[in-house]
């Protein structure tokens, strides 16, 4: 028997399952968070991180050592579909970190702890080299889950990814920042967090091919009590409400007019 070839690089991929992008958002009848019974999809800005993922194992030389990309989620049964598409798109194997359909999604540092207690239980095994997650969830925008597994582990990290160059050689990355002014280039060694901007890559469709091998591909299923972690809810959502309805404006003919109406609407002049 053969033995298997060490891995060159072993990459894990987060990815959330999220309202799907084109779902108009509705707060539920309780005004306790937002309608969920609508179609669900993965995070756009995960399906980046994937393929991101897939691409840098397509840009190594051929004959080179492989490389073994995971996908993890966390979330109710139904997160499984999410997992199978990472997988249709090329991720190796899944890990699926199952909660209760009716548990409230876990916050950002919860999740970061279990990601943490996932990469610690791989250390004596293969290890993981580099994490990459999209920069945020578009049902919370929160952008916080990235930044806090590399303040728990301890490990440099890259935010905001538009362009990521590695060498495996050297084990660091060049990434190309996303900022306010501009770009901004970093310098990472491994092990390292990046997370992805929406201008990094434009992801794939999965193949219909593609999407049966995935159902064959292996998902290993962890429970919080597994790996030692709680997603106890730190904050309570009080109300949610949607915006007031905005109002339709008007022209008028002069500055008396207009002066009029702010009177009549409540604006003095000071």
């Amino acid at each position: 028997m053969r033995p298997s070839p060490a891995r060159l690089l072993n990459i894990l991929v987060p990815v959330k399952r999220a309202v799907d992008y084109a779902v108009k958002i509705r707060v539920n009848p309780q005004q306790t968070g937002v309608d969920l019974n609508v179609k669900h999809s993965m995070n756009p800005f995960d399906e980046i991180a994937v393929e991101e993922a897939v691409r840098i194992r397509e840009r190594l030389p051929k004959g080179s050592e492989p490389i073994n990309i995971t996908a993890l989620t966390i979330g109710p049964p139904k997160s499984i579909e999410t997992l199978r598409t990472a997988l249709a798109m090329g991720a190796d194997t899944a890990i699926h970190v199952e909660i209760p359909e009716s548990a409230p999604a876990p916050e950002p540092l919860g999740v970061a702890k279990a990601i943490r207690a996932i990469i610690e239980k791989h250390k004596d095994k293969e290890g993981v080299d580099m994490v990459i997650l999209g920069k945020q969830s578009i049902d919370d925008d929160l952008g916080q889950t990235g930044q806090m597994i590399a303040g728990l582990l301890g490990w440099g990290q890259a935010t905001y990814a538009s362009k990521i160059d590695l060498n495996l050689e050297q084990k660091n990355a060049v990434v190309t920042r996303e900022i306010d002014g501009g770009l901004e280039q970093v310098r990472v060694k491994f092990p390292m967090i990046i997370t992805t901007d929406l201008r990094l890559n434009e992801p794939r469709y999965a193949s219909l091919p593609n999407i049966m091998k995935a159902k064959k591909k292996p998902v290993t299923k962890l429970t919080p009590a597994d790996l030692g972690v709680s997603f106890e809810p730190q904050m309570e959502i009080l109300k949610v409400t949607e915006p007031p309805k905005r109002v339709g404006g008007a022209k008028v003919e002069s500055v008396d007019e207009l002066v009029e109406k702010l009177k009549a609407a409540g604006f003095n002049a000071v």
